[in-house]
C-alpha cells in the first residue's frame, strides 16, 4: 500500500464517514440523519484467511471479495484462542480467555461472568433490535440476554447422501436432539451423483460419518443454505421496522464435515490444488505445541488412521472438500448481501465478516486448529461501512478479536463497558497508516500448562508455563516471520538469539496492556 493511496484513503474517510456513517441518509431527510447504523454481523466457522481478497485467487470467493472491495481487509487479525467456544466467547464479551474462564467447549462464560454485557446485549440495551441465527455462540451455549427474540438454528441434515451417515447417529447438523425436517435432504439422497468419500472407509472414523460429501442437491439442503434463507426473510421484516438492528448470521461451513453441493466442487480441479509446503513438525518445537495426526478430523470416516500421515491423494481430496465448502458459504454470504442491497439497507449498515479462527490443512503435518501457530491464530476480518469512499484497502496492522466489540460499539456511538480488554480500531478505518498495536496475543492450553503466544510485527513468541504459576516456564517458541513465515523452525534455543529472547520476554511481560496503540481512540482501554 503506497503512501499516496493511504493519504487519499485517510482524507476521503475523514471527510465523508465517521463517526456517524449517516451522510448518505442525511441528504434524504433530517430524521434519517439521526439514525443509528444497523449492524450485519457475519460469523463463519473454521474459515482460513485464504480468500480471493487475501490474494489467494485460487479460492473462488467472489461474494466475500465483493464485500472486501467495499470495505477494509485486516490481514493480521488474531483470535484469542483457536477453538470455537473460547474464541467466540472472547469476541462476544470483549474479554480474553483468562477472564472469561472459557478454554474448552462446554463452559459458559456466565459461570465466571454472570453480569457480563455481551456485544449484542449492549446494542439491545441501547435501543437496537438484536437477533441471532446459525452459529454465533458455540453449539448449545446460547446467551438469551443477548437477543430481542430467541436465537434460531434451522434444522437440517448433516448429510444429503445415505452412505455418508454414521450408523446409529442422528443425521442432523448442530445439536443432536434437533429433529431433521428438511425435505430437501431426503430428495438429495436420491439425486446424489457422487460418492461421499474415498476408499479409506476403515480410516480414523469414530461414528461421525464421512469427512466430506459431494451431492447434487440445492444449497438449502444443508444448514447454511437454510440460514441464508432465514437471514433474507429476517432482513425483509427488519426493513419494515423503525428501529436499528444488530443481525448476527452464523454459517457453519467450512467446519467439518466438509459437505457442499456438487456445483461448488466442480469449481475446482482437484489435482491442481497445491498441498501444504511444510507437512512436517516445526524443528525444535515442543512435542505438545501441535496435535499432529490427531484431532477432530480423525473421528470421521474416510480419514486416514489416527496417528498416521495423510496420503497425498487423500490430502488433495480433503483440500478440495474444504475449498468447495468455502465457496458454498461464500455463495450464501452473497445471497444475504444481495438482499441487504435490494432492500436499500446497505446505505446505513455496518457489515462485519469474521472467521472464528484459522485451520491447518496439512501444514506441520496437522489437519485442524487447536494450537498457537499462525495458521490457527490468524483469521479473516473484513469491515465495510457506509461512507468508505476509498474502500477495497488492506491493512497489516495487528488487531485482535477482542477489539471487535469496542470497535462496533464505537462506530454506533454506544457507551462502552469498562470491563472490555480490547481497543477500538475505528481510527484505523479512518487512516489505515496509523501506528497501531505492537503485539497481538493468543493462547492455548495443554493439560497442566498454558501456551501464551505473542505476535509482533516480525516474530511469534510463545511461552509455555504452568497454568497456576506462570513463573514456572516449561518451554519457549520463537519464529522469525521475516525469514521463516511458515514457522518451520523454533529458534528460541539458539544461543545467538539469547538477547532477542530477553527483549521479547520483556515485551511479553508487559501483556496486552503494554502493547496498545499509541494513537488515542475512544475506547476506555486505549
Amino acid at each position: 500500500m503506497n503512501k499516496r493511496h493511504n493519504a487519499i484513503l485517510a482524507a476521503s474517510l475523514l471527510i465523508s464517514a465517521l463517526p456517524s456513517f449517516c451522510q448518505n441518509a442525511s441528504a434524504q431527510s433530517p430524521t434519517n440523519a439521526q439514525k443509528k447504523p444497523n449492524v450485519l454481523f457475519i460469523a463463519i466457522d473454521d474459515l482460513r484467511p485464504e480468500l480471493g481478497c487475501y490474494g489467494k485467487d485460487y479460492i473462488k470467493s467472489p461474494n466475500i471479495d465483493a464485500l472486501a472491495s467495499n470495505g477494509i481487509v485486516f490481514t493480521r487479525a488474531y483470535c484469542q484462542q483457536a477453538v470455537c467456544s473460547p474464541s467466540r466467547s472472547s469476541l462476544l464479551t470483549g474479554m480474553r480467555p483468562d477472564t472469561t474462564k472459557v478454554w474448552d467447549l462446554v463452559t459458559h462464560f456466565r459461570k465466571a461472568l454472570p453480569d457480563a454485557q455481551t456485544l449484542p446485549q449492549l446494542f439491545k440495551n441501547n435501543g437496537y433490535f438484536t437477533q441471532g441465527m446459525g452459529k454465533i455462540f458455540h453449539g448449545s451455549l446460547n446467551d438469551e440476554p443477548s437477543w430481542s427474540v430467541p436465537w434460531v438454528v434451522p434444522s437440517a441434515p448433516k448429510y444429503a447422501l445415505a452412505q455418508s451417515e454414521a450408523k446409529n447417529t442422528a443425521n442432523v447438523e448442530g445439536e443432536p436432539d434437533s429433529p431433521p425436517t428438511a425435505k430437501e435432504g431426503k430428495k438429495g439422497k436420491k439425486k446424489g451423483k457422487k460418492s461421499a468419500g474415498g476408499d479409506n472407509e476403515e480410516g480414523g472414523g469414530a461414528g461421525r460419518g464421512m469427512v466430506y460429501e459431494c451431492a447434487d442437491v440445492p444449497d438449502n439442503t444443508y444448514q447454511d443454505g437454510k440460514v441464508a434463507d432465514l437471514a433474507i426473510q429476517t432482513l425483509k421484516e427488519l426493513s419494515k421496522k423503525d428501529q436499528p438492528f444488530f443481525l448476527a448470521v452464523g454459517f457453519i461451513k467450512p467446519h467439518l464435515p466438509w459437505v457442499s453441493p456438487k456445483k461448488y466442487w466442480d469449481i475446482y480441479d482437484e489435482q491442481s490444488i497445491k498441498l501444504a509446503p511444510n507437512p512436517f513438525y516445526p524443528k525444535d518445537a515442543p512435542d505438545y505445541a501441535i496435535r499432529k495426526y490427531d484431532g477432530e478430523i480423525y473421528q470421521y470416516l474416510g480419514m486416514s488412521p489416527k496417528g498416521t500421515p495423510v496420503p497425498d491423494e487423500l490430502a488433495h481430496k480433503l483440500k478440495h472438500a474444504y475449498f468447495a465448502s468455502v465457496s458454498y458459504t461464500d455463495a450464501q454470504v452473497g445471497r444475504v448481501m444481495a438482499e441487504l442491497k435490494a432492500l436499500g439497507l446497505d446505505k446505513n449498515t455496518v457489515v462485519i465478516l469474521w472467521g472464528d479462527h484459522g485451520w491447518k490443512l496439512g501444514e506441520h503435518g496437522a489437519w485442524g486448529k487447536h494450537s498457537n501457530v499462525e495458521n490457527d491464530a490468524n483469521a479473516p476480518l473484513i469491515i465495510s461501512a457506509p461512507g468508505m469512499k476509498s474502500a477495497g484497502s488492506k491493512t497489516d496492522s495487528l488487531v485482535e478479536f477482542v477489539d471487535i466489540y469496542p470497535t462496533l460499539a464505537d462506530l454506533a456511538g454506544l457507551p462502552l463497558p469498562a470491563t472490555l480488554e480490547g481497543t477500538s480500531f475505528k481510527p484505523l478505518l479512518i487512516n489505515i497508516s496509523l501506528p497501531w498495536k505492537t503485539a497481538a496475543f493468543n493462547q492455548y492450553p495443554r493439560n497442566e500448562i498454558m501456551g501464551y503466544s505473542m505476535r509482533t510485527d516480525r516474530y511469534r513468541f510463545t511461552v509455555w508455563c504452568n497454568k497456576d504459576d506462570h513463573t514456572k516456564i516449561d518451554s519457549l517458541e520463537l519464529y522469525d516471520h521475516k525469514t521463516d513465515p511458515q514457522e518451520n523452525t523454533n529458534i528460541a534455543k539458539d544461543p545467538a538469539n539469547a538477547e532477542l529472547v530477553k527483549t521479547l520476554m520483556d515485551q511479553y511481560n508487559k501483556g496486552w496492556q503494554g502493547n496498545k496503540p499509541p494513537t488515542t481512540s475512544t475506547s476506555p482501554q486505549s
